[in-house]
Order: structure tokens, then C-alpha cells, then sequence
């Protein structure tokens, strides 16, 4: 059936007129909105997947206090490291006492089941999403021994390597990986995977020559790019992003149909009441809307993106078809 804004109107109608006419459930409905508005009754938890210092940890924590002025509550950051966040995303759709949300990285709000299947928790279904923190591009650089000036003349030579060629990640199933292989795919590149424990030996393998090609965070790249040691090809993000606002997008170097961003997002239980998203959202806007807390978000590699609940839903979304297609094309499968 299709839902029109006149259908909308006609049935928010008839359940006021059925209010009116229904024994005592004026007074019981008014006072479950009263209990609903009140929201939070008690101090709200953000958990966190990642130990602190780590970058979900930095916007978490730079949102909390202001969010905690508004909400007239104290917002705590509680950080239980594992599976790349998976455990965290876990725990918050399971939560049932409306107080406990999460601060989850796309990989778990998107692509976690694709990867696992034996994951007890659907980011599709269990969770409520609230907004997005902030976002950030990923820097496609190659080694310092790339030959060419041009971002166009690297790729060539990263192509031209054929197989012999090598890319490196953090790991199976990270961003990085994923990435990696979809502008594989349309940049007619073959270089092959070769995964490391982290982003930081992913830079000593690209100062080494040990790799040729890698997808890192802006904050990680960008100082051995301004000291030659490495080039940079351009950011993933569509436009030029604030956090490496020297660099072009890899769309300036005729890499199409690979935009791609890393984010941060606060994400309820599925369960959670309807009011209390909406309070939680309003809120979040406020808070990554104000130019101080902005400024801070940019200091610790994130841009802020202040959004609707819908409008996160729809990255999602999106974010699931574009990486999802790599996953099941290239069969990847991941324990994190």
C-alpha cells in the first residue's frame, strides 16, 4: 500500500478522534507522551568498540559533555575494545534499557554481517539509527617510488606493475580492504593484498617499497605526503574534504564510481521508543551543529555531519550495496 502525506493526516486524525471516544485512554495516552518527552530519565551510556585514544573514541568523547548540558543528564563514554567494534554493536542492540546507545563506524552499522554470518546481531534490523558524528575521506597513496609527477602518471605505474604489484590494509575485511578493491576494479589495477596489524605498518610498508598502493586516514598520510616520502593520488570523499583540503579527490584523476567515506554515527537498539531517538537526534544536531564542537571534531580527524535519523538510514543503505558488491564478488569473509 502506498503511504501518501493524505493518508498520513487522515489516520493521525482518526487516532485523536479515537482517543476522544475511548474510555480513559486520553488521560493513559497523555501520560505515556508526558513519560516519552521526559526522556532521559537517567544517566545515557555511548559505548564505545575501540580503546581510548582511538578515533570513534575521540568523537564520542567530544560530543558527550555537550550532550550532557542539553540532556540535563550525564552522557558517560564507556570503551570495550573487540572485533573491530562488532562487540560493542553486539551489546547496544541487545540493550533494552532505553539509556544505552553506541557509537558504531559504518562497518558495523553496514557491511558486519556480510563479512560474518555468524554475527548475532543484523545492523539492518537491530538498531535505531540516530545521527551521524562525523565523517572522513580515506587518502589513496602510493609509494615514494612511484614514478610520475601526476597523479595520473602514478596510477599508470601502479598499473603497469600488473600482479607484481602490492596494496596494503589494516586487515581482511577493514575499510581499507574494501576499498582497495573497488578502485581495483575501476582503475584496472591487479596489485595483490597484503594485510598488516594496523595503519602504521601499512605506512612502513609504503616507506619501505614493501607495497606499492594503500587507503589510509587523512591524519596518518598526510604528513608523510608534505614529506615526500610517500604521494598521495587524492581523497576518496566526492568533494575535497576540510581534513586534507591540499589534496584533489581521486575523481580528478579519472577514478569514477569509487567515493568513499569512513563515519562515526550514534545508533540505538531497534527497540528503543520512537520519542527518545527523536530527543537523542535533536540534540546530536545541536551539539556537531555548533562551530565549537565542529572545530573540535576537525582536530581529531572528523568532519562534523549534523543529519536526520533518515538521512543516516539512507547511507547506510548505500554504503551496504557499494561495499556489499565487493564483498560477494570477491567472496571475502572476515572473523572481526
Amino acid at each position: 500500500m502506498k503511504i501518501t502525506k493524505r493518508r498520513l493526516l487522515e489516520s493521525g486524525a482518526a487516532a485523536v478522534a479515537a482517543s476522544f471516544f475511548s474510555p480513559g485512554s486520553w488521560a493513559q495516552r497523555a501520560a505515556a507522551a508526558g513519560a516519552e518527552a521526559a526522556w532521559p530519565t537517567k544517566p545515557v551510556r555511548i559505548l564505545v568498540g575501540f580503546p581510548a585514544g582511538a578515533s570513534p573514541d575521540l568523537a564520542a568523547r567530544a560530543i558527550a559533555e555537550p550532550l550532557a548540558r542539553i540532556l540535563r543528564q550525564p552522557v558517560t563514554v564507556e570503551n570495550k575494545p573487540g572485533a573491530s567494534g562488532n562487540l560493542v554493536a553486539d551489546q547496544v542492540a541487545k540493550a533494552t534499557d532505553d539509556h544505552t546507545i553506541g557509537a558504531l563506524i559504518n562497518g558495523n552499522l553496514t557491511i558486519a554481517k556480510l563479512l560474518n554470518p555468524k554475527l548475532s546481531f543484523d545492523p539492518e534490523k537491530d538498531f535505531a539509527p540516530v545521527g551521524l558524528i562525523g565523517t572522513a575521506p580515506l587518502v589513496l597513496a602510493v609509494s615514494g617510488a612511484a614514478e610520475g609527477k601526476t597523479a595520473a602518471d602514478q596510477l599508470l605505474w601502479v598499473r603497469n606493475l600488473g600482479s607484481a604489484g602490492k596494496y596494503g590494509t589494516p586487515g581482511v575485511g577493514t575499510v581499507g580492504h574494501l576499498g582497495m578493491e573497488l578502485i581495483k576494479s575501476r582503475a584496472a589495477i591487479t596489485a595483490q593484498h597484503k594485510p598488516y596489524t594496523g595503519n602504521p605498518q601499512v605506512i612502513a610498508g609504503l616507506l619501505a617499497n614493501e607495497i606499492q598502493l594503500a587507503l589510509l586516514p587523512p591524519g596518518l598520510a598526510l604528513p608523510h605526503v608534505k614529506s615526500g616520502k610517500i604521494k598521495a593520488i587524492g581523497v576518496t570523499s566526492p568533494e575535497r574534504s576540510p581534513l586534507a583540503g591540499e589534496l584533489p579527490t581521486v575523481r580528478d584523476a579519472d577514478v569514477r564510481g569509487a567515493d568513499l567515506e569512513i563515519w562515526t554515527a550514534l545508533a540505538a537498539p531497534a527497540g528503543m521508543k520512537p520519542a527518545a531517538v527523536a530527543r537523542l537526534n535533536a540534540a546530536l544536531s545541536e551539539v556537531i551543529g555548533s562551530p565549537e564542537v565542529a572545530a573540535a571534531l576537525l582536530k581529531t580527524g572528523w568532519q562534523a555531519q549534523p543529519g536526520s535519523p533518515e538521512a543516516l538510514a539512507r547511507r547506510m543503505r548505500a554504503d551496504t550495496a557499494r561495499l556489499g558488491g565487493v564483498i560477494i564478488m570477491k567472496g571475502i569473509q572476515s572473523e572481526g
